[in-house]
């Protein structure tokens, strides 16, 4: 089974703009989930809520299933899944329709998108994706929470997109929003040299860095983070994100109190399918080069050590922003001797494709980490963002690209606030 990372890419991937209405995108987003090896889904069904009628009405039936008749409808102030589903997501229950059962569906696999909305006073998804499957409830409840939280995304992408012309003064102000809370990209703090970029794919991006130092100048916090959503709603969110993350810096909140409470103020604030990964990394002006740092979801940092000229790679500490407000999330540290570099960056690098689809990947970005280890570190960002964007030029996948860059150097800086 996939990871929850490479799912959300995948079905990413099955966003088209061709589509006029929801149905249609639903239908065809699918039909995808279903020929996919990957995804182990064999049949799948669209529900769309009539909200004069109370009910849920078939749209759509794709693969391997039990068919039943066109635009079957079921009350849905009468069916108590119906009702549960806005606080579960997902549900994996025994079929209680006697039309359905008679019809050889006895269990169901189903998940909640599009928007929520009041129907007599009664919260209901907009649609609803049931699906077949030979995984046990504990294996597909997570890929179907994935599903629900990247489709529904999906559907608020096309609506905004329709919008065309009206939404381009909206994201003009995003683009200003974006770039108020983006520092100035170099900075020298006691032994370390750092840099940071952002590219965005469009007129606003979902990335945004920033650099907070502390009151007495001998801590420094570097976060980096991906908002899911596109256009101002990423721009908002990264604004909110980002001013939540110095407020509690500048409270002195402990990082692992810091990355919970800004989770559980993300799932309170925006809808869950806006979620977004992030990586705060601290650092003083200690001896050893110590860095501690919390990675909810982001890729995975990059360090090169200049004794070996060899890269290591630090894992996740926790799971995406947002979503799941009960997650908790680690502290781990790394050490940075002399000359050694760690590289912080969104995933629109290591994911940006060449046209046969060949991901510039980690992997190359550990190799131009080597390759460049003697420059500076605003060349190495520099450097690094132009390479993927020349290996990306003719592809399809375009996204976001954020990068920072951190180098420990021999001689000592006083630092300089951003």
């Amino acid at each position: 089974m996939m990871n929850q990372r490479q799912l959300r890419k995948t079905l990413s991937g099955f966003y088209s703009k061709k589509f006029d209405t929801g149905t249609d995108l639903l239908t065809h987003v699918v039909q995808q989930i279903v020929g996919h090896a990957g995804i182990e889904i064999t049949g799948g069904r669209v529900w769309r809520l009539r909200t004069a009628a109370v009910a849920y009405e078939l749209v759509a039936q794709v693969g391997s299933i039990h068919k039943i008749r066109a635009h079957y409808r079921i009350r849905a102030d009468r069916y108590a899944m119906f009702k549960r589903l806005p606080k579960q997501r997902t549900m994996v229950l025994r079929e209680t329709d006697r039309y359905l059962r008679r019809r050889g569906i006895l269990r169901y696999s189903a998940t909640g998108v599009g928007d929520v909305v009041k129907v007599r006073n009664i919260p209901f998804y907009q649609y609803i994706l049931s699906f077949n499957t030979t995984l046990n409830k504990d294996q597909i409840a997570p890929t179907l929470d994935i599903i629900s939280i990247v489709v529904s995304n999906m559907l608020t992408s096309l609506r905004n997109e329709r919008q065309g012309t009206q939404y381009k003064k909206a994201l003009d102000k995003a683009r200003e929003i974006q770039q108020s809370i983006l520092p100035d990209g170099a900075l020298r703090f006691h032994h370390y040299e750092i840099y940071g970029l952002s590219v965005p794919d469009k007129i606003v991006g979902g990335d945004f860095f920033d650099y907070i130092i502390s009151d007495d100048k001998d801590r420094l916090s570097i976060a980096i983070g991906d908002a899911a959503s596109k256009g101002m709603v990423s721009a908002v969110q990264a604004f909110y994100i980002s001013g939540a993350i110095r407020m509690g810096i500048g409270f002195q909140t402990k990082l692992i109190s810091l990355v919970h409470r800004i989770n559980l103020l993300t799932h309170r604030m925006f809808p869950s399918e806006r979620f977004f990964t992030l990586v705060i990394a601290e650092f003083t002006n200690d001896a050893k080069g110590i860095c501690l740092y919390v990675n909810a979801g982001h890729p995975r940092p990059i360090i090169f050590h200049a004794d070996t000229r060899e890269t290591e790679v630090l894992e996740s500490t926790g799971t995406i922003i947002g979503p799941f407000p009960e997650q908790s999330f680690r502290r781990e540290s790394a050490v940075l001797g002399k000359g050694d570099i760690l590289l912080l960056y969104t995933d629109g690098l290591m994911e940006a494709m060449d046209a046969e689809e060949n991901q510039y990947s980690e992997k190359r970005l550990a190799e131009d980490l080597v390759a460049l280890h003697s420059r500076s570190a605003e060349e190495i960002a520099h450097a690094i963002v132009e390479r993927v964007q020349l290996y990306g030029a003719r592809g399809k996948n375009h996204d976001d690209k954020t990068i920072v860059v951190v180098k420990r150097v021999v001689r000592s800086s006083t630092s300089t606030s951003p």
